[in-house]
């Protein structure tokens, strides 16, 4: 049987790789645990109390891995057998890696009820894989992205289905994607601190200042146009594509509005969306329609050069402080492994989307 590209295997080793971001967040420091002997799982303690919010998150998060799982095996042709055991060892086998791990760092607290919350919920994610495959569902979504979406498209509906991760991360600027430069900044000045290039290396990136309104249209536009470029060049032609761009757009304002309603609470969801940054928003929309006009390869480059230039935008632009203080109640509060897992998908998409994009131009001349 041949083979073929699923993007549930591609959105399943992302998926992978957020557990292990949010399970192990914040890295640091690792010690090795006084006083035991090799932490295996009959070392893992049972917890004195349960938390709602907790089982809660360790039973949903590990979900979407045994369905992923499933139909990755399935939509790569495997069988229904190997699809299954696909779907049912990798969440325990994950989890009791990450359990294991957790005594490697003090401030995470390993235990045995969360292996047994990730192993249930990633045995009912393989179990919903069934269910789906049996009322067709997984052949219904292969004729549903063959009708709206061109081959080789797996890599860029992962992407586009991690955006709204994204979005989740509190930014200088709605839909500013990318801040990763900032951080090494901030990083080398660190390190720096105390050498002789210190004050003059301070001196020549501490700067900022506020960027002009219409460079803040200009970024906002740019972060909602690029994941709609993205979506183009691997979309069919026709009116598919605004239908497409229209659930792009509703997804990204949702996206952020929920990360505005997490922050400040739900009776300020739509703060965001302000004199200030309505004309960003609505430039965004405009150049999303012009988009769909454009062929693949056109707009495969354009996202190229909006990224970039969302990137540089958003390097620039400076922090407010209701962003600091929002940070620092991520970083500490109850959204703590939250905010580990979604920061680095809010740095790390443009990047990872453009070389997605360049390669793409490359390999596909024509």
């Amino acid at each position: 049987m041949r083979h073929r590209q699923s993007s549930a295997t591609w959105l399943l080793l992302a998926h992978i790789g957020l557990v292990a971001y949010a399970s192990l967040y914040p890295f640091w420091p690792w010690r090795w645990p006084p006083g035991m002997g090799l932490p295996w799982v009959f070392d893992l303690p049972w917890p004195p109390r349960f938390y709602a919010y907790d089982m809660q998150a360790n039973l949903l998060g590990y979900i979407p891995l045994g369905l992923l799982g499933f139909a990755a095996g399935m939509r790569s042709g495997w069988g229904l057998r190997v699809s299954l055991v696909f779907g049912l060892l990798p969440g325990p086998a994950l989890s009791l890696l990450m359990e294991t791990l957790q005594f490697f760092l003090p401030g995470r607290v390993p235990s045995l009820s969360d292996l047994a919350l990730n192993s249930a919920g990633s045995t009912l994610g393989a179990l919903l894989g069934v269910l789906l495959n049996s009322l067709g569902g997984l052949q219904r979504w292969e004729d549903v992205r063959d009708h709206w979406f061109g081959a080789s498209s797996a890599p860029a509906l992962a992407l586009l289905a991690l955006w709204p991760v994204a979005l989740l991360y509190p930014t200088p600027l709605p839909f500013g994607l990318g801040q990763w430069l900032p951080w090494w900044r901030e990083t080398l000045l660190d390190g720096l601190s105390g050498t002789p290039w210190a004050l003059s290396w301070g001196d020549a990136v501490a700067v900022e200042s506020e960027l002009p309104p219409g460079l803040q249209a200009l970024a906002i536009g740019l972060g909602l146009v690029a994941p709609v470029l993205l979506m183009i060049t691997v979309a069919r032609a026709g009116l598919r594509r605004l239908v497409l761009a229209g659930g792009a757009v509703l997804l990204g304002l949702l996206g952020t509005a929920t990360a505005t309603a997490m922050a400040f609470g739900p009776d300020h969801a739509w703060a965001w969306l302000s004199e200030a940054t309505r004309p960003g928003v609505g430039l965004g929309i405009a150049l999303c329609v012009l988009a769909c006009l454009l062929p693949s390869r056109v707009a495969a480059a354009l996202g190229l050069f909006a990224l970039c230039a969302l990137i540089g935008l958003i390097s620039v632009a400076p922090s407010d402080p209701y962003l600091a203080l929002n940070l620092q109640a991520w970083e500490h509060g109850r959204f703590v492994n939250l905010y580990g897992l979604t920061r680095w998908v809010a740095w790390t998409w443009p990047f990872i989307a453009l070389a997605w994009l360049a390669a793409r131009l490359v390999h596909n001349p024509r």
